[in-house]
Order: structure tokens, then C-alpha cells, then sequence
């Protein structure tokens, strides 16, 4: 249940992706706004994930949860209801303060329930999200009927319906006090987790900024390669990336994590590459195919990053702080996702266009990708040896951990 409010969440979040090329065409408005839309909403999800990411630790995490979900509820009749970009603003703001506030109450209640699901869900739930809500939005909007309204109304019962669910879920954490003082904002962690954070924050960073670039420009790009206005093309790039991510996760939830984060920094190089290559071509069947193996390969990329950073993190702190501490990585990770993309959309309208734009962008995430295996190898097995002493019993209960046997037990010695 919890990993599916995570899902809808997530959905919701990128339902919008398709329509923009619609409000363009309703109320005329630049590049820029749609970037702005697109971070404004990243933003809201940052200072809510400061301000209640740690909240749910005192209070529990059915109340966070039903109120996100209200957030939510009210957010979709927002957009349904948006005659202008000063309603989609308000709707972004809304939905980025209610997914701040569950992001981490959902990813600590799964751990509470049960260790070993709840750290593979943690990592496949968000990109089955954003990957269901591009699609699914650009079906709905492209083949039924009331387009800019439908998708939202659909969330909007689902947002209902799940709140209803949490009323009827037990409390996975008992309450403590402190609540005021956890809403104060601070960057907080526990000195244990701080070498695998430092490690793992350079590559949340760099798939997440990826994901940016296909939430904000990639309909853009796609309909300079195909010549078609369809929005299902400009769902597309997004699914398609998401879709990879979510099998990078099931493939390698078996494998040694250091090895996860060097396959989610090489598949990231190689697959910006080839979409670089294709968006630097004329249009055609053969950009258009390499365009889409590129956001196939990168976003395998983003499932194996994403899914290693939680990983390498997770099992250090106790299970009073998970809620804090995933609130934390996704602030990382929000920042990717927003400010790169806002970045992009002014450089779109004022520097060199869509297509020089998306050749700086995707260089911009390799270097980042390629300082991020620096600092991983630089690092060598310090991280690791640290993850394995602490998270031994976690690793015999979960399956996640990636070290064998004999590793770990040289590492205790």
C-alpha cells in the first residue's frame, strides 16, 4: 500500500509532462515558464522535505500520510480547474510541498514493515511512477476526451481511495516527542552514514538532473525529431527512461552495490552520448531509434544510481533516523531534478536554442557522472567496509547488501 501511494505520488508528478505542449498552445507562454513550472515544483518538494522530512519520526506516518494525500487531492483539482500559468504554479507548489512531506514517512514505513521489501520498493517504486504517469497522461490526453482535465481527475480518485486505505493501516512506528523541533531545517546526519552519503550524493544527483532533462525538454526535443505534435510522442522519452530505471532495479537488486554504482555512472557516459548524438543529427528513423536506445541505456543508468545510493546508505542509521536520512538524500536529488532543468529552459529562450542547450545539459551531466566515479574510486573499499560492519545483520535480513560472506566477516576482523 505505502509503495503505491510512493507510485502515485510519483505519477502525479509527471503527468503534467505531456500537456505542456498544450498550455504553449492555449496561453503562449516561452520555454522558460515550462522549466519554471517544471522546477517550481522541485523547489516545494525541497523545502517541504526540510521542514517535514523528519516529522513522521514523532508523529507517525499515518498522519503525515493522510495529509499529503489531502495536499494532493487539492492540487488535482487545482490543475483540472487551471485556466492560466498562475494556477499551474499553485498546483506545482501544492503537490511539491504534499510529496516532500511523504517521501519520507513512505520510504521509513516501508523499511518499518519489512526490511528487505521496503529498501527494493524504495528504489523501483519512484521510477514506476514517473514512468506510469508520463504514459498514461499522454494516452489519456491524446485518445479521451476533456484533455487537460481527465488524468487529474483519475489521480484525484486514486489520491481518495488510498487515503481511505491509510485509515485503515496500523501504526509501523511509535511516537516521540520533538516534533516542533524537527520542522526547524538542518542538514543532520549521522556520523556513521556521512562517508557512503558523500559518496553516493554526487551519483543521485547526476540521474536525477538526467531526469529533469527529459521531464522538462525531452517533449521539445522529440518533436524535433519525429516532426509530429502527438503528446504520447512527448510522454515517450520519459517512460522510456523511467521504464529502464525500474529494470536496472530488478536486475541488479542482487548485486554487490559498489558494482551497481560503477554500471548506473557507465550506463549514464554511454547512453547521454548516444542521446546526444541523435538530438545532434537531422531528424529521421535513425535518430529517432538512437535516441530512444540512448534514453533506454541512460535510464538504466539512473535505476542502478538511484538504487545504489539508497542502498549504500540505508543500512548505517537506526531506524529513527531512516526518515531524516531519506528525506535528506531526496533533497539531493530534487535539486538535480530542478535546478538544472530551470537552467536549461532560460538557456533554451536566451543562449543557443533546444538543440545546443541539450548538448551543454548532457555534457554538464557526464562531467558530473565522471566526478562522481572519481570520488567512488577514490574512496576504494573505505565505504564499503563501513556499510559491511554496520549493516551485517541488515544485509542477512534483506538480502540488499552486496558484500559476500567472506568479505564481511574480513571486514569485522
Amino acid at each position: 500500500m505505502l509503495a503505491s501511494i510512493l507510485i502515485s505520488l510519483l505519477a502525479a508528478s509527471s503527468a503534467p509532462t505531456p500537456l505542456y505542449a498544450i498550455y504553449q498552445q492555449h496561453w503562449g507562454f516561452s520555454p522558460i515558464t515550462v522549466t519554471v513550472v517544471f522546477g517550481i515544483y522541485a523547489l516545494a518538494v525541497l523545502v517541504s522535505l526540510l521542514v517535514f522530512g523528519k516529522i513522521s519520526d514523532h508523529v507517525g506516518r499515518r498522519p503525515v500520510l493522510l495529509v499529503a494525500l489531502l495536499g494532493q487531492a487539492v492540487a488535482m483539482v487545482v490543475f483540472a480547474e487551471a485556466g492560466g500559468v498562475n494556477s499551474l504554479l499553485a498546483a506545482r507548489v501544492l503537490q511539491g510541498i504534499s510529496t516532500g512531506a511523504a517521501v519520507g514517512a513512505l520510504g521509513a514505513g516501508m523499511l518499518d514493515i519489512d526490511a528487505r521489501r521496503g529498501g527494493f520498493l524504495n528504489s523501483l517504486a519512484p521510477t514506476l511512477g514517473t514512468a506510469a504517469g508520463a504514459m498514461v497522461s499522454g494516452v489519456l490526453v491524446q485518445y479521451l476526451p476533456a484533455p487537460t482535465r481527465l488524468v487529474y481527475l483519475v489521480l484525484l480518485g486514486v489520491f481518495v481511495l488510498q487515503a481511505l486505505a491509510v485509515l485503515a493501516m496500523r501504526e509501523t512506528v511509535s511516537r516521540e516527542r520533538g516534533a516542533l523541533a524537527s520542522m526547524a531545517p538542518e542538514f543532520k546526519l549521522p556520523r556513521t552514514a556521512r562517508p557512503a552519503v558523500a559518496i553516493a550524493a554526487p551519483v543521485m544527483f547526476a540521474v536525477w538532473a538526467l531526469t529533469g532533462l527529459y521531464a522538462a525538454l525531452g517533449p521539445a526535443i522529440i518533436r524535433t525529431l519525429v516532426h509530429s505534435d502527438s503528446v504520447v510522442w512527448g510522454g515517450l522519452p520519459l517512460f522510456v527512461l523511467a521504464t529502464s530505471a525500474g529494470l536496472a532495479v530488478v536486475v541488479l537488486r542482487g548485486t554487490a552495490t559498489r558494482r551497481v554504482m560503477f554500471t548506473g555512472i557507465g550506463s549514464l557516459v554511454v547512453g547521454v552520448l548516444i542521446t546526444l548524438a541523435s538530438v545532434a543529427s537531422n531528424g529521421g528513423s535513425l535518430a529517432v531509434t538512437t535516441f530512444f536506445v540512448g534514453a533506454a541505456i541512460s535510464g538504466f543508468g539512473f535505476g542502478a544510481g538511484f538504487q545504489g545510493g539508497i542502498r549504500l546508505v540505508v543500512p548505517l542509521v537506526e531506524p529513527h533516523e531512516r526518515a531524516g536520512v531519506l528525506s535528506l538524500l531526496y533533497v539531493v536529488c530534487y535539486v538535480g531534478l530542478g535546478v538544472p532543468a530551470v537552467i536549461g529552459g532560460f538557456l533554451v529562450v536566451h543562449g543557443g536554442g533546444l538543440v545546443p542547450t541539450a548538448r551543454e545539459y548532457g555534457g554538464a551531466v557526464i562531467l558530473l557522472a565522471l566526478a562522481a566515479l572519481t570520488g567512488l574510486l577514490r574512496s576504494g573499499h573505505r565505504g564499503e567496509r563501513t556499510a559491511v560492519v554496520r549493516s551485517g545483520d541488515f544485509a542477512a535480513q534483506t538480502g540488499l547488501a552486496s558484500e559476500p560472506a567472506p568479505a564481511a566477516q574480513s571486514a569485522q576482523r
